[in-house]
């Protein structure tokens, strides 16, 4: 079936995704995810939304962190304090989802500021949880789409940190959390060496390795072992367009 590149982009991030998992999930193509996962292979997906609803079964896509419809069914309603210090960095939360304006070699996301701090071209939303998440997670998964401007090799402000300069800095940092595991784009996946270096590991279909270069701003290397991802299924893209996003606010 046709299908656009946010849908496939939310498909494979979906597929990470396993039953069971404690999911800090965020708004847009995460929120799909996540969603479209507990739909499918992982119905027993423990959702948590930062405004403090853990457990959320939204009979609806839930359009902000704060939709009232994250609370009926849910399994509790609390702080955002507690959901942060109870939860996230006692090491409850498996798996953090992310985006960024821009994502570095390492994993590092900048959210707050294109160009230099104190005059920048644009000024962005800024962090949230996002650094929290990103550093206390068990693991962390990331969603953009592959544009060289948004593969830089050193972002402009580190909003959250993935490896830093490498995983030993991560780990002489103190911060829990594993790390980005993966980074799910339009062209295919990346994901850490053994030194936190994203590296290409998967092609989406009919995608060339020199497309994924092309738009990386650094010198990306590729696995040995390079994968060909699945297209979307039809039940996937059934439920992304029927039931969870039909008015095609995020997958159009």
């Amino acid at each position: 079936m046709e299908h656009t590149a946010s849908e496939l982009m939310t498909v494979n991030a979906a597929r990470l995704l396993r039953d069971g998992d404690v999911v800090f999930v965020g708004v847009g193509l995460p929120n799909l995810a996540c969603n479209l996962a507990r739909r499918t292979h992982a119905p027993n997906l423990v959702m948590i939304y930062e405004a403090g609803v853990i457990g959320a079964r939204p009979a609806r896509l839930p359009l902000s962190i704060g939709d009232p419809t994250l609370v009926s069914g849910a399994l509790s309603v609390c702080s955002m304090y507690d959901i942060f210090t109870l939860y996230l960095q006692r090491g409850n939360v498996d798996v953090g989802f992310l985006g960024g304006a821009q994502i570095d070699k390492f994993g590092n996301i900048n959210a707050t500021v294109i160009g230099p701090y104190d005059h920048p071209k644009v000024r962005l939303p800024g962090s949230g949880g996002s650094q929290e998440i990103a550093a206390w997670a068990n693991r962390c998964y990331i969603i953009t789409p592959h544009q060289k401007r948004r593969f830089p090799e050193k972002v402009d402000f580190r909003t959250s940190a993935g490896f830093l300069s490498g995983k030993t800095e991560r780990q002489v940092a103190g911060v829990r959390g594993g790390g980005p595991q993966a980074v799910v784009t339009d062209l295919g996946i990346l994901e850490p060496d053994e030194n936190g270096e994203l590296i290409l590991t998967a092609l989406h279909p009919g995608v060339a390795v020199e497309q994924a270069v092309a738009n990386t701003g650094w010198a990306l290397r590729v696995s040995d072992q390079l994968k060909i991802t699945e297209l979307p299924g039809e039940e996937e893209l059934r439920i992304l367009r029927e039931e969870l996003d039909p008015t095609g606010i995020y997958i159009k």
